[in-house]
């Protein structure tokens, strides 16, 4: 979309003309007070994450959805799903190249390239620091219904405090957690730094737009199939319920109150006061999440502290190594910089909102999984900065007009 630079300018609601907020700019520094703060709470109070998460929805006898926790997981969605345009994304056939060049990258490479990496990694490389022999106990696929002992994948039922369990290898669960991010393409921060990168704001949000209506149809198929890969729990159910709750839920109540409230309001007043208003909501809701991950995972980052560090590892080097194909491929195709920068930057950044949210669904809070997935957080912030400057400073590789 290089040549209506003018019409993905004024369709960017997210307004990333002022840069990262206060929240955003210090998006690492909030997360590690919550792993601090999360830890303390597990020590201090250990009772009280549990009895939140003890607040759930049960189908068939089993704990499907904790209900303060989709609580914050819808209200760090909608921010999202309100801002993006349905127009625009009508209008995005308009530029074929950079649109194919970023579904090709998150759909048929990002997710396998993660797997592989975070298999070779978690599952090899790591995998004695991890502990050959450590293993966690995530949530029963919903639905299943196998006695104790019984073997599934690579996990045993067991019984814990009377609740029937999945016991799998530590590591396993750490790669469920990267595979959950590299199929979670595209998030709203995305928006930030195509701006800060000077790319087509424009071409970012249709590819926002068009990526939350592809995980419609694509997440729970290939989360499926990869944790399936893996021999973790195929929770099929789940995953459908999952992308309905926290994709679908959100995405339609954004619709709805977008056309609304521009109605009443008018689309200057949307853009300039009520999606502004959002920003510290969902960051609010993120931490909040955040501290109840870590309020679970305390005993297990203190037994063994450099667990986020073999985790960061294989996610960093997917992110190089997705950001490099995309700017590459883009080289190649003579994409305008304005095009290239946001369409490589997409391709490396993740959904992490909704990898959390269906991590703690399928695994459940206390999981390694879900661990994983908030590590995805830790490092976004600063690994896409240094990407950004990698832009800046390239611009000149690139023509400025497709």
């Amino acid at each position: 979309m290089g040549a209506d630079t003018g019409t993905g300018a004024a369709a960017c609601d997210a307004g990333p003309g002022k840069g990262l907020s206060l929240f955003e700019r210090y998006l690492t520094l909030w997360v590690g007070l919550c792993i601090v703060g999360g830890i303390a709470l597990g020590r201090l109070a250990p009772g009280i994450a549990e009895r939140l998460d003890g607040m759930a929805i049960h189908v068939g006898g089993a704990p499907v959805v904790s209900i303060p926790i989709a609580i914050c997981l819808f209200f760090m969605m909608y921010p999202i799903m309100v801002k993006i345009d349905f127009a625009e994304v009508v209008r995005a056939g308009k530029s074929v190249k950079p649109v194919l060049l970023t579904l090709i990258i998150n759909w048929a490479i990002k997710p396998f390239t993660m797997y592989g990496i975070a298999l070779l990694f978690l599952g090899v490389l790591f995998r004695g620091f991890i502990g050959a022999e450590a293993t966690d106990l995530v949530k029963m696929p919903f639905g299943l219904d196998l006695p104790v002992g019984a073997v599934y994948g690579a996990g045993v039922v067991t019984l814990a405090d009377g609740v029937k369990m999945l016991e799998v290898p530590l590591w396993r669960s750490y790669l469920a957690g990267c595979i959950l991010l590299g199929i979670a393409p595209c998030t709203a921060m995305v928006l930030v730094w195509s701006h800060l990168a000077r790319g087509n704001d424009g071409h970012t949000l249709v590819m926002v737009a068009i990526n939350s209506l592809m995980m419609l149809a694509l997440y729970g198929v290939l989360g499926g199939f990869l944790l399936g890969v893996g021999r973790l729990p195929v929770p099929w159910q789940a995953l459908a319920l999952s992308i309905g709750v926290y994709v679908a839920l959100p995405l339609a109540a954004g619709y709805v109150s977008r056309r609304w409230i521009i109605r009443a309001k008018g689309e200057a007043w949307f853009r300039e006061r009520f999606v502004h208003m959002l920003t510290p909501v969902t960051i609010a809701a993120l931490l909040i999440t955040l501290l109840l991950l870590f309020s679970f995972k305390g005993d297990v980052i203190i037994a063994n502290p450099l667990t986020i560090l073999w985790i960061a590892v294989p996610l960093f080097i997917q992110t190089v190594v997705i950001f490099a194909l995309g700017y590459a491929a883009a080289k190649a195709l003579r994409l305008s910089y304005a095009d290239a920068a946001p369409s490589a930057m997409i391709g490396a950044s993740n959904h992490f909102e909704v990898a959390i949210a269906t991590a703690v669904m399928l695994f459940g809070l206390s999981s390694g999984a879900a661990l994983a997935t908030v590590v995805g957080v830790l490092i976004e912030v600063p690994v896409m900065l240094m990407l950004v400057r990698f832009c800046t400073a390239t611009e000149g590789w690139f023509t400025q007009r497709a």
